[in-house]
């Protein structure tokens, strides 16, 4: 946002606004000329004419105010000594020129104003003669009330204009938190939606591929793993149904119905896993009688079922071997493994589950880490490892 300016101050005249201001100005002029008007035509119809003139002229040049402001100021009150009408045209121009609030165009056309008044006295015709200090007098408390009601109406209108600009930005940071937090939520829905989906079609995908090679296979035998593919497809289908209602929602605010998977569901993931076939030992080795915390047990259970996805999915023949342990002081460590190209690979792989796992680990203040290891046994066989950490519960569920 740039920094405001005194233009910025300046509202969009509509017509009727402006003609009340040439109304007043020609109301103030009017003041000033009719009292002088019939000295000036027995005595000097010269100056009546030019009075009558200039006048005219200066409600012309008010009208550029916004434009020039200190020009059309100066010039209207060099106007002043020789027509009465201007009065009003040099009144409005000053107003206008005191909104800006620049001390040294306001104390430059104040002094002009009290000066050119003297001149105006001296010039003009007029049947009754005041004290000089009564004039004087007079011509400062006007000039500054002139002067100051600008000034008021500038400071008013600077003050709108903070208003509504803190009103604006605050709407504008209100719509763009609400658009961050739906971004967040979609986020989220998406790695659920990646980390569910793409386990259960790995399911589908190694029951497919398995009927593909399998010939020895009874019709019995063959329904059964028809059934089970069936089974996993509506699973599928279900949690797909469910992501896409959440992701249709207008404000997208809706949450995931369905129970989110904790620790505890984590012998059945391996089960199963182990159901469809894959290779797995599980070594569950976390401090006997602790309770894990839901959130923390939650992203474990997602870190599992990516490595069990991936292992299907690159190499199905080969045993994962996963392992889980740790305590409330030194956290919870995740470790998967697995050797490389056994068998044929059944579905191809985005390479985006690792990234939405690396992202949901750090958001619980974790790491996450993958890569080719030799294994440590006389074989020396290239294992694929996935190794994670998580704190056991974040500073602020301690607190609490």
């Amino acid at each position: 946002m740039h920094a405001p300016t005194p233009d910025d101050y300046q509202p969009r005249l509509r017509w009727y606004s402006q003609v009340w201001r040439y109304l007043l100005a020609a109301a103030i002029g009017l003041v000033v000329w009719v009292p002088i008007m019939d000295a000036q035509i027995e005595r000097h119809p010269s100056l009546f004419w030019a009075d009558l003139v200039l006048g005219l002229l200066s409600f012309v040049l008010v009208a550029f105010r916004r434009r020039w402001p200190f020009a059309v100021a100066v010039v209207t009150v060099l106007m002043a000594p020789f027509s009465s009408l201007s009065a009003g045209p040099a009144s409005l121009a000053t107003v206008s020129l005191a909104t800006r609030r620049r001390w040294g165009q306001i104390i430059t056309i104040g002094l002009l104003n009290i000066v050119l008044s003297w001149f105006y006295y001296l010039i003009q015709p007029s049947q009754d003669v005041d004290p000089w200090w009564l004039t004087a007098t007079f011509t400062v408390v006007v000039v500054a009330a002139i002067l100051a009601w600008g000034m008021y109406i500038g400071s008013r209108r600077e003050l709108l204009w903070t208003l509504r600009q803190r009103a604006e930005n605050a709407e504008a940071e209100r719509d763009l938190r609400a658009s961050q937090a739906r971004s967040n939520e979609r986020a989220r829905i998406a790695r659920e939606m990646h980390d569910v989906l793409a386990h259960r079609i790995s399911q589908i995908s190694m029951h497919a591929g398995a009927l593909t090679f399998r010939e020895d296979l009874s019709a019995d035998q063959m329904r059964s793993s028809v059934a089970v593919i069936q089974a996993k497809a509506h699973e599928a289908l279900t949690d797909l149904r469910e992501v896409l209602g959440v992701l249709r929602d207008a404000d997208g605010a809706g949450p995931l119905t369905g129970p989110q998977p904790t620790y505890r569901d984590l012998g059945a993931l391996v089960a199963d896993a182990r159901a469809a076939g894959a290779a797995i030992e599980y070594d569950d080795a976390l401090a006997a009688g602790e309770e894990l915390p839901d959130a923390v047990g939650r992203t474990v259970y997602r870190i599992v079922q990516e490595g069990i996805t991936n292992a299907g999915k690159h190499a199905p023949a080969a045993t994962l071997r996963i392992r889980v342990g740790g305590s409330p002081d030194d956290g919870v460590d995740v470790v998967l493994r697995n050797a490389l190209g056994f068998g044929p690979t059944r579905t191809p792989g985005a390479g985006l589950g690792l990234v939405g796992l690396a992202e949901r680990t750090e958001l619980r203040g974790g790491t996450l880490a993958h890569g080719i290891e030799q294994a440590s046994d006389r074989s020396g066989a290239d294992l694929f490892v996935l190794r994670a950490w998580l704190p056991w519960a974040t500073e602020q569920e301690e607190a609490s």
